[in-house]
């Protein structure tokens, strides 16, 4: 009796300091991120001249200052690029970067990945599907990032998506895969939804709150798979 009420008690106590770890560490670290840039974020100004900088006529610090200046630029400068001018000068910058060895491939790649992250397609990281990896009978999450073109489009006789298999814990590498779409298995769970699962290794599992979806999933399955069966 005595030994099942102590494990109860050091279960409830388990559950609670988990349960208070998971709200005070995430909480934590986005205060100190924001800390540190409120912090160092005014040092943009220490770049611009005397009399462009806020400092000169402001006689008091403002905390934020620096990241809201460098969010106006940013959106200056996409006005800029998106007139015909500005757009002919960014096209001659980038001419001059890519004649530049080294230069060239990390400017390139930046820019791929600030393309694919904030394209407004709707299906750049917007879909999350199940594959068969690394076989056959074992499924593993993906994101899917578009259609693929081009070679890779021509050669096959169906249509091929292209998926981006995160790796866990850490989910910003992975592996680049090219799945026909008949192969794949749709899921209802958010990316927000899939990327804790990946990062917990499984055990934060997000709520089965649409059971609907997770039918409409199956069915589609066996559909595909009913077509795939057909001559």
């Amino acid at each position: 009796m005595k030994l099942a009420l102590f494990k109860s008690i050091k279960s409830r106590i388990k559950a609670y300091f988990v349960a208070g770890l998971l709200a005070v560490v995430p909480l934590s670290f986005t205060v100190y991120v924001i800390s540190i840039l409120l912090k160092h974020g005014d040092k943009v100004f220490n770049l611009l001249p005397e009399r462009f900088n806020p400092r000169t006529y402001i006689s008091y610090p403002i905390p934020g200052l620096g990241i809201a200046v460098v969010l106006v630029l940013i959106l200056l400068t996409g006005v800029l690029v998106k007139n015909y001018v500005g757009g002919r000068i960014m096209d001659i910058g980038e001419r001059i970067v890519y004649r530049i060895p080294l230069v060239r491939p990390v400017h390139s790649a930046v820019k791929q990945l600030l393309i694919a992250i904030f394209s407004q397609s709707d299906e750049s990281f917007k879909r999350v599907v199940l594959v068969e990896y690394p076989r056959r009978g074992m499924y593993a999450i993906g994101f899917v990032t578009g259609v693929s073109t081009g070679e890779v489009q021509a050669v096959t006789d169906e249509r091929v998506i292209n998926i981006f298999l995160p790796t866990t814990p850490n989910p910003t590498s992975g592996f680049y895969l090219l799945v026909p779409e008949r192969d794949t298995i749709a899921l209802a769970m958010t990316v927000e939804d899939a990327f804790k699962l990946l990062i917990s290794g499984g055990l934060v599992s997000p709520n089965a709150d649409n059971a609907d979806n997770a039918d409409n999933a199956k069915k589609n399955r066996r559909n595909q798979v009913s077509m795939a069966q057909q001559p």
